[in-house]
């Protein structure tokens, strides 16, 4: 059954190759981020490919963003049955160089963000009787690495975050956590501090699409709808992590 999926961080990336995947599957997309000529482009590709798709400018540090983006999307399709809360940054750096204000970036972005997500859309859901967030956590929600603190600690965050929700739910809402390895994307272009430029350059050596990811988040999204995928990590299946 065809459902109204909503994506956050949609302009590149696991977002933009969610959109695709989805769309081709048949279901409605509503895409937001803050790049609006991507979000046109692409909005454009998949309505002349056959698809459904719609988008809205969105900003997820910004709750009252996060409301008007799901009420524009419920306005648009009718409802909102899946919420993909996938936005994120990743300004890697040693605690030592106090980068303060990319640390409370990462929070804004990769916790408010998901709260933000769940806060504007779970009152819809729970209206319609049942509905779905997908939110996109990271192997870095399960292991710590030197320069990867503060975001490892936001992806521990999501993590924690989505296993309380899908506790509380009775069960009409469903709540799927999907954590990537390494892909490729652009998450490493926010990183200002060199050292950990050049140390994740090195560490992206073996990644996978991002398609790779858009197809586990569709599968998740296609479960039964008694079926919760509680969790799911996809990952290179050379290297580490």
């Amino acid at each position: 059954m065809a459902k109204t999926i909503l994506i956050t961080g949609a302009s590149s990336g696991i977002g933009e190759a969610s959109a695709r995947v989805l769309a081709q599957r048949g279901h409605r997309v509503f895409l937001g981020a803050r790049r609006t000529e991507r979000l046109e482009a692409l909005t454009a590709e998949i309505t002349a490919a056959g698809g459904t798709a719609a988008h809205r400018r969105l900003d997820v540090t910004d709750a009252a963003d996060v409301h008007a983006f799901t009420a524009a999307a419920r306005a648009e399709f009718g409802r909102v049955d899946v919420v993909v809360n996938n936005a994120g940054v990743m300004p890697l750096s040693p605690m030592a160089a106090l980068k303060v204000d990319e640390w409370n970036r990462m929070l804004d972005v990769n916790v408010r963000g998901v709260l933000h997500g769940i806060a504007a859309a779970l009152p819809i859901m729970r209206e319609q009787g049942g509905g779905q967030f997908v939110n996109v956590a990271s192997v870095g929600g399960f292991v710590v690495s030197p320069t990867a603190a503060v975001y490892c600690a936001t992806k521990f965050a999501v993590r924690a975050i989505s296993e309380g929700l899908r506790q509380e739910s009775d069960g009409g809402i469903r709540v799927s956590v999907v954590s990537p390895g390494v892909v490729e994307s652009e998450l490493a272009g926010t990183i200002t501090d060199e050292s950990a430029r050049e140390a994740m350059r090195d560490y992206r050596s073996i990644s996978i699409p991002a398609s790779a990811v858009a197809d586990s988040i569709a599968f998740a999204v296609e479960q039964p709808a008694e079926v919760d995928v509680s969790e799911i990590v996809v990952r290179p299946a050379a290297g580490a992590l």
